[in-house]
């Protein structure tokens, strides 16, 4: 698959497949993330990554929108030093272009993916036993898309995406 049809055809998938991911897939995903690039090649982070179904699903109950990542064959939950101290308005940014390097590199193996926000940082860190001075802000569910819902056998829904000329100025507004 070539990256432009991935980034075109790329759909957050909330409902997984009963189905493992290869450990050998899981290093493929994780690996497109770390070789992300970052400002100054900072790379302010590390992936925990979650397959036992208990802690998956106590990461789903982290925030309102981390529900999917009960059904999931795995996670990835990001963690950077505390966002607060000092303050570094480069790291979420950093972590968006990681996120979406394994984003991609799971839709081009077949595999959805969804990122949820973690509200409860203090839930997830004792779930996985992160210690302080870490924040967890994020995570990404990863599993095959099931079956009754697989964004790649639909067509996109109504309203899509804004056109091209509705989103770009150029040289002025």
């Amino acid at each position: 698959m070539q990256v432009s049809e991935a980034i075109k055809t790329n759909r957050a998938v909330r409902q997984f497949a009963e189905r493992p991911v290869a450990p050998e897939d899981i290093a493929r995903i994780l690996n497109a993330g770390r070789l992300s690039g970052s400002a100054k090649n900072r790379q302010p982070w590390t992936f925990v990554v979650v397959t036992v179904r208990e802690t998956l699903r106590a990461l789903a109950a982290c925030g309102p929108w981390c529900g999917h990542a009960a059904g999931a064959a795995f996670a990835v939950v990001l963690v950077v030093d505390d966002l607060e101290t000092p303050p570094t308005l480069t790291t979420p940014f950093d972590l968006g272009r990681a996120s979406q390097n394994m984003i991609l590199a799971a839709w081009e193996l077949g595999i959805g993916s969804c990122m949820g926000t973690i509200y409860e940082p203090e839930a997830a860190r004792r779930a996985l036993g992160i210690p302080e001075g870490k924040d967890v802000p994020w995570l990404i569910s990863f599993g095959y898309p099931h079956p009754d819902d697989d964004p790649r056998t639909r067509p996109p829904r109504a309203g899509g995406r804004r056109a091209l000329d509705e989103v770009v100025r150029w040289e002025r507004w």
